[in-house]
């Protein structure tokens, strides 16, 4: 695989790995040219595992070493592409961040799959309505990923799950747990009911079930469906799920962050 020196941060090869810092370019940059970024060993490993296809790769020279039989795998599947390395300052003013965690890959992104096919066989599924906080998105897959969740949907103003936030925090278990947008929503609620899905909305509700009633008869195919930081669900979702559930509360708490709500519901309400 050849191995390419970097001494310019604007070297116009390394155009995929510019300004990752900035959140609002990237989130529409990266699907409109069909890319993602893999930060970490262990992330790339997955998305590699996964079948996701590498573009080029970025690291500096101290961790070259202990990626080469990473790198040599790469070769066997998908044949010689870029490795960029160069010092800690160059690669740095490129990516506006420390590069820690051994290095970075730019991938071909995933062709999007339609709800019917990611929903194929699912019994439990988590629906992320809204949620903007990249970190957010990603603990909930981890969430996901360990508690049995089968498929996720994400709303169209939901953050990209793809993003390299999201794909650090989650581990890498986004290429892991099938998903795909849902839209338009919340007109996504028939959809799901024609799919068989019981859909419980989790809201502050007075005509709110607990979860620990959930728990106690769940349906064979249920959607949970969670709303974005600090307002929660929107009204119209909320009036078109099939039922509402709160999370019983002690300490004079009313709610629990949104990734903590996400992991004790999927816990409640995974397939026994």
């Amino acid at each position: 695989m050849p191995v390419v020196r970097i001494t310019d941060p604007a070297d116009p090869r390394l155009v995929d790995y510019t300004g990752l810092t900035d959140v609002a370019l990237r989130s529409r940059r990266e699907p409109a040219e069909g890319l993602y970024m893999a930060e970490s060993s262990k992330v790339i490993e997955r998305a590699l595992g996964a079948g996701h296809r590498p573009r080029s790769f970025l690291m500096t020279e101290r961790w070259l070493p202990d990626l080469e039989p990473l790198l040599a795998d790469v070769v066997a599947r998908h044949g010689d592409l870029p490795v960029y390395v160069g010092e800690r300052d160059v690669v740095e003013g490129l990516t506006g961040f420390h590069l820690h965690r051994g290095a970075l890959a730019a991938m071909h992104r995933p062709a999007p799959r339609t709800v019917e096919e990611v929903l194929a066989g699912a019994r439990r599924v988590a629906v992320l309505e809204d949620v903007v906080d990249h970190t957010n998105v990603g603990a909930m897959f981890r969430s996901a990923a360990a508690l049995g969740v089968d498929a996720v949907l994400v709303t169209p103003r939901c953050a990209d799950p793809l993003y390299r936030r999201s794909v650090r925090v989650s581990m890498g278990t986004v290429f892991q747990v099938p998903w795909t947008r849902v839209d338009p929503w919340p007109d996504g609620v028939a959809e799901l009911r024609r799919l068989g899905f019981v859909t419980a909305a989790l809201a502050l509700s007075d005509d709110a079930v607990t979860l620990d009633a959930l728990e106690a008869d769940p349906p064979e195919r249920l959607a949970l469906v969670l709303g974005t930081e600090g307002h929660g669900l929107h009204a119209s979702t909320v009036a078109a799920a099939d039922v509402v559930v709160r999370i019983p509360m002690a300490g004079e708490v009313d709610s629990l962050n949104v990734g903590a709500a996400a992991a004790v519901a999927f816990w409640a309400t995974r397939v026994r």
